[in-house]
């Protein structure tokens, strides 16, 4: 039967698709270096991930600073090549490599045509065994970059960000992940030299090739080309994640501030627990997508906010379920008091079918959407990858996505989504939100830049 909505009505939600995966192979080379390659005929083009552990033991700000720098200037030069040259090199063949950095991973990405795999692969094999790092090309990115971060610590998201991670990594290596510009600006040629020597290595890197090409050829291709890519840097596995502690709400003033931005972060489970489906839907139907309990409540109803999200977030060293949303000052309060509510809400009355439908609809589509095109499917088997998983995990997540009932959600709702569980930093002007947040919790009261 249709839904009526006014004067129109929606068709009717259609029936789950079983999750078909394409054709794929898979080698470890002698050098410690996993290739995957998946075959995706859509149209003539070829996308490579490259997945290079980068996480680490303890906070150093010193080295957050160098692994930023390096992803910068990683393909700013060889011996043989300037940054001009490769750049012309790939252009030959429709392509482009860049990298960038997170806590747990430095990540090669590039495209091209298929016929110019070769190319692509051979380029990033020269980077990956003599990146020279530049002397100018390293002063210009790293006063880039600098000035990149400089204008972000003036960002209330940006602020907002940085003040959940220390509340909730005191300690551990994920608490801060923006290099202080001074640090950035100290980087130079040797010191990134060698940082690429201890930490660019093969041992436990792992290349996704995604293209319209047969799976063995591209395994062919890569280990000729990547097959002398040598090193047994440092082996640096990054501490399990804290257990989250709950305490007063974390009030980090802004003066002058007309908005507040609501953190909160509960705790959730890595995509190999049994709970993780269940957990999943449960946030959808929380927070996790525009249909939620909580958008209708803080924004469709009450205008409070025009994009509240939620999200677990999976880190090698750890899951969180993370909230989010920006207020008006003047709302910050009841805006906290709902978010509460309707966690409360979901972790005590189990979700109405149709509701658990539409997530479940939600879910499956997605993982679907992701694997559509060529680079979304490169993206999620590299990040799955780097949790030791293969994309035939998918295959059995959409199976249990499919079956997840009412009273699962509701239960790990409770277990998981309580609001007594929740983790909440505040940032906004505290001479006008410090009283209305005092008449709800504890509220404990630091400054923008601690």
């Amino acid at each position: 039967m249709s839904v009526a909505t006014g004067t129109r009505a929606l068709p009717d939600l259609g029936p789950n698709r079983e999750l078909a995966l394409p054709e794929s192979a898979e080698r470890t080379l002698d050098n410690g270096l996993t290739v995957i390659a998946i075959r995706r005929a859509s149209v003539p083009l070829v996308e490579v991930r490259l997945r290079v552990p980068f996480g680490a033991v303890t906070p150093d700000p010193t080295a957050l600073a160098g692994g930023a720098v390096l992803s910068q200037t990683l393909f700013s030069g060889t011996a043989e090549m300037s940054t001009v040259d490769i750049a012309a090199a790939l252009q030959t063949v429709g392509g482009a490599l860049s990298a960038g950095i997170d806590p747990d991973r430095l990540l090669v990405t590039g495209n091209g045509l298929v016929d110019g795999l070769d190319r692509i692969l051979g380029i990033t094999a020269d980077v990956l065994t003599g990146a020279a790092y530049p002397a100018d090309e390293v002063v210009t990115e790293r006063s880039r970059l600098a000035d990149r971060i400089q204008v972000a610590r003036s960002q209330p998201a940006h602020l907002a960000r940085a003040a959940q991670l220390r509340r909730i990594y005191d300690g551990h290596p994920y608490a801060v992940q923006t290099p202080e510009p001074a640090d950035v600006v100290a980087v130079d040629t040797d010191r990134l030299l060698t940082l690429h020597a201890s930490r660019v290595h093969p041992a436990g890197a792992t290349l996704v090739i995604v293209g319209d090409l047969a799976p063995q050829a591209a395994l062919d291709a890569a280990e000729r080309a990547l097959s002398g890519w040598a090193g047994v840097g440092v082996d640096a596995t990054t501490p399990p994640i804290p257990e989250l502690t709950t305490g007063p709400v974390v009030l980090v003033d802004r003066p002058g501030s007309v908005q507040s931005s609501l953190r909160l972060a509960l705790p959730a489970v890595t995509r190999t627990h049994p709970d993780h489906a269940p957990l999943q839907l449960a946030n959808l139907i929380f927070g996790g997508y525009f249909s939620s309990r909580w958008v209708e409540n803080i924004r469709e109803d009450k205008g409070y906010t025009y994009s509240p999200h939620s999200m677990i977030d999976h880190s090698v060293a750890g899951s969180s379920l993370l909230l989010s949303a920006d207020v008006a000052t003047e709302v910050t309060g009841p805006a906290l008091l709902e978010t509460w509510y309707e966690l409360g809400r979901l972790a005590t009355l189990p979700p109405g079918a149709e509701e658990l439908e539409q997530a479940r609809q939600y879910a499956l589509g997605s993982l679907l959407l992701g694997m559509s095109t060529q680079s979304g499917l490169a993206g999620l088997a590299s990040a799955y990858a780097g949790f030791g998983l293969r994309l035939d995990y998918l295959v059995e997540h959409a199976r249990r996505l499919a079956t997840v009932t009412a009273d699962e959600v509701s239960e790990v709702a409770s277990r998981y989504l309580a609001p007594a569980k929740a983790v909440t930093v505040v940032l906004g002007d505290a001479d006008k939100v410090a009283g209305p947040l005092a008449s709800l919790a504890a509220v404990e009261q630091t400054r923008v830049d601690a």
